[in-house]
């Protein structure tokens, strides 16, 4: 089984170091790559580099980087760099939740997505940390993903599969269990943050995410507050098939 590996922090993130040490050693891998942004690309969502041109170096570690996306780097090696379509992409582990609306913003989910769209199952995995503090239990997320990866070895999903995977940050021995999810939703985000610049001019930070509006049972954001593992299949369709019967009686 031959592995993509992609992410959203960086290269150089402590995330993608330790999902990638422990995929590489699962029996039946034969191939791990490693393609990931030069930088940190957080909230860069599905975006593609359409207006340079994209330069792959390659770490003294053997990873892979991009002056790009998630997607980008996901993109380039699928439909150009490797020599083989991957079996699975892998994209993280990510330095913090990715549940509910995050992730239409989320570099993370995209790089998965992007391999999705390329014909090859994915799965985004990410730590869900406390707010505010910093993540530090990347072992038990890589744990859960390698568990992941060795159940599709045993037996290939049935259809084309892109997962949501969030994991507690806590130690493997505290999680509860694996939970098959839904999408919550958050509130509003809250507003932007203004200052001043050196210069005097006035400049804006995006605000921090809204708390969770929708985080019943049977959510992401339920499971992880219990020490669950939160799996959510996510699929591409966007058209709004409820109003379908509405918009066209509305145009005719």
């Amino acid at each position: 089984m031959r592995i993509l590996l992609s992410n959203d922090d960086g290269y150089l993130a402590p995330g993608i170091a330790a999902l990638t040490q422990a995929v590489s050693l699962l029996p039946g891998i034969a191939q791990a790559t490693v393609v990931a942004p030069e930088q940190d690309r957080s909230g860069a969502s599905n975006s593609l580099t359409l207006d340079r041109p994209l330069s792959l170096r390659i770490a003294p570690g053997g990873y892979y980087f991009v002056n790009g996306t998630p997607t980008d780097c996901v993109h380039l090696a699928v439909t150009g760099m490797l020599d083989h379509q991957p079996d699975m992409v892998l994209s993280g582990i990510n330095n913090g939740a990715n549940m509910g609306d995050d992730t239409l913003y989320s570099g993370t989910v995209a790089a998965a997505t992007e391999g999705y769209l390329l014909g090859v199952p994915a799965i985004a995995i990410s730590l869900a940390g406390k707010h505010g503090k910093a993540v530090s239990h990347y072992d038990t997320a890589a744990r859960i993903a390698c568990d992941l990866v060795q159940r599709f070895q045993g037996g290939a999903f049935p259809q084309p599969v892109l997962l949501n995977v969030n994991v507690p940050d806590i130690p493997l021995d505290r999680i509860r269990g694996i939970q098959v999810t839904r999408l919550g939703r958050r509130h509003k985000a809250e507003p932007v943050v203004k200052q001043l610049n050196p210069r005097g001019e006035t400049v804006y930070w995006v605000g921090p995410a809204g708390a969770a509006a929708d985080a019943g049972e049977g959510t992401d954001f339920h499971a992880v507050a219990n020490d669950y593992v939160s799996v959510t299949p996510l699929q591409i369709d966007l058209t709004h098939s409820g109003q379908l019967e509405t918009l066209r009686n509305w145009l005719s």
